[in-house]
């Protein structure tokens, strides 16, 4: 590595870090300003002013907020985002608990969206203008259009209630066999996919083009070499750092969403456990959960421009 793609990875790290603190900056001060009390909804409408003051002396919420969210920021970067308003419970051992279920999700989800759009991108933007990439552009518009909510309904209406093949809720239970991976995940994941896909395939097939229309390509074909390889050995490998962003961009699609899904079909992790609090107002833990989701956003954001720098062989040289 030379000290240009050094000082480019160094530069990338210091703005996330900083991007991260003015986030939690931002976070932390926004769900201050939301209405509603921890205190009030654990103690009923019939609390005594006194109760009141008390608990919220002992939660520490009698205190100025620019010295909780210093408290709370310290916590945070060693590991301890705090304790829950509502049952007293560690917040890190509640999100513990629902972080490997949001992860499975999205990596099953990734695993079949990825490789599934990149075929696609990469087909369109080979036979453009064919008839396989005018309806692959048409049905990605189209999935791009719909909102999830409305793709989980449908997927609801037709799989649970009127074919009954599937369950509506994605409970947590124990997979041991294919039949019970397919029908605890399928609907989560088709509801993800339909829009992933499609912005991965719409963007893979936006770079792919830009590299086929370059000079070297021209020359590439004019030497003799077939569609095939002209893609595959001189296109896509010059296409790594844009299809980078895609990919993680659209990945990134999946924090969002998932908040969605979950919520939908009732599934156990971070997404559920994030809207629980806000109902409760439990403000440490939905402070904690938006941090992991910015956190996920950009470390995926970093990723593809690392990759994009270490695959850009002017850089390397």
């Amino acid at each position: 590595m030379n000290s240009t793609i050094a000082r480019l990875v160094i530069g990338r790290l210091a703005v996330g870090v900083l991007t991260l603190l003015i986030v939690s900056l931002v976070v932390y001060f926004l769900t201050s300003l939301l209405p509603g009390d921890a205190v009030q909804e654990q103690l009923g409408q019939e609390a005594t002013p006194e109760a009141v003051a008390a608990l919220r002396a002992q939660l520490g919420l009698d205190q100025p907020v620019y010295l909780r969210y210093l408290y709370w920021l310290g916590g945070l970067v060693t590991g301890n985002p705090g304790v829950s308003l509502v049952n007293g419970m560690q917040v890190d051992s509640m999100i513990a608990s629902r972080l490997p279920n949001t992860l499975r999700l999205a990596v099953i989800t990734a695993l079949v969206s990825v490789p599934l759009a990149l075929t696609i991108g990469i087909l369109s933007a080979m036979y453009r203008g064919s008839i396989f990439d005018r309806y692959s552009n048409m049905l990605a518009v189209f999935a791009v259009s719909v909102p999830e909510f409305l793709i989980a309904t449908i997927a609801v209406l037709i799989f649970a209630v009127k074919l009954g093949w599937l369950s509506a809720l994605s409970r947590n239970v124990d997979v041991h066999t294919f039949g019970e991976l397919v029908r605890v995940y399928a609907m989560p994941v088709l509801t993800l996919c339909c829009v992933l896909t499609a912005q991965m395939a719409r963007m893979t097939r936006a770079a792919v083009i830009d590299q086929l229309s370059a000079p070297y390509v021209e020359m590439a074909v004019l030497k003799g070499a077939r569609p095939i390889r002209v893609v595959l050995r001189h296109a896509l490998p010059n296409a790594i750092g844009p299809i980078a962003n895609a990919v993680a961009l659209s990945l990134s699609y999946l924090l969002g969403g998932v908040v969605i899904v979950e919520s939908i079909f009732n599934y156990p992790g971070i997404a559920t456990l994030m809207v629980n609090g806000v109902i409760t107002r439990d403000m440490p833990l939905v402070q904690t959960c938006v941090m992991m989701f910015c956190l996920g956003f950009l470390v995926l954001v970093l990723l593809a421009d690392l990759c994009a720098i270490l695959s850009n062989p002017r850089l390397r040289k």
